[in-house]
């Protein structure tokens, strides 16, 4: 299947990629941002689980391969250039690998720029993640 309508602008690693935003279909949080190819949309549509395309480790990756923490894409939007896609899902356990439900868990501190973490953990990423 083809996106001729989705601008891949991006280039990373030889690959054209747009911005992916996953964000809570409920609450409308923002749980993490990462990048999407045209396969790895494809992926998401075909399945229903989000998949995106990991730019350190250059490979299509299914969100929550290895940890269980599936997400369920429940709709897909794209801004007006078409360059970028929110997906709105149903998280399973947490979203960030760092054991947090949204992977933006700290706050800048204005006068110093500091972070201050916001939210709890809810899970210990080493109780999930086993090294390779």
């Amino acid at each position: 299947m083809n996106f001729p309508s989705l601008n891949f602008r991006l280039h990373i690693n030889g690959e054209n990629l747009i911005i992916a935003v996953a964000q809570d279909y409920k609450t409308s949080e923002v749980l993490m941002v990462a990048y999407m190819n045209q396969e790895a949309l494809k992926k998401t549509l075909d399945t229903g689980n989000a998949h995106y395309w990991s730019t350190s480790r250059n490979k299509l990756w299914l969100k929550g391969e290895s940890s269980g923490h599936l997400q369920k894409v429940q709709e897909i939007l794209t801004d007006c250039d078409e360059d970028a896609v929110i997906l709105k899902i149903k998280q399973k356990g947490a979203a960030c690998h760092k054991g947090y439900f949204s992977c933006f868990y700290r706050e800048i501190n204005p006068e110093n720029g500091e972070l201050k973490y916001i939210k709890e953990k809810v899970f210990q990423p080493e109780n999930v993640y086993q090294e390779k």
